[in-house]
């Protein structure tokens, strides 16, 4: 599964008077790091395809209606936008309660 690379994930953040707003997805950031989430994201994609994902999740929702490549890299735009969340908000990520065990 080869997607491109010039597909987006990186947000252009439109601020100021210390409010944050995030705009659409420019195509400016690091390569590498555009990369890793994409690769990452479609190993969870190939993953919840043959086992399954959790049931009524967005991920399973998504597996369901819409392309693989399509998917990934929704996931890929979805995991930057959390990293930024956490990175910017100097935030800890908390699972969801119905991820945990």
């Amino acid at each position: 599964m080869i997607l491109p690379l010039g597909s987006g994930l990186r947000q252009k953040q439109n601020s100021s008077g210390g409010k944050e707003r995030l705009g659409r997805v420019s195509k400016m950031g690091q390569r590498d790091l555009c990369r890793l989430l994409v690769l990452g994201a479609i190993a969870v994609v190939r993953w919840a395809r043959r086992r399954g994902a959790t049931p009524g999740t967005w991920l399973e929702r998504m597996i369901a209606t819409k392309q693989p490549k399509f998917v990934a890299l929704a996931l890929a735009n979805k995991l930057a936008r959390i990293a930024w969340s956490l990175m910017a908000r100097r935030g800890v990520y908390q699972a969801p309660a119905s991820y945990v065990a």
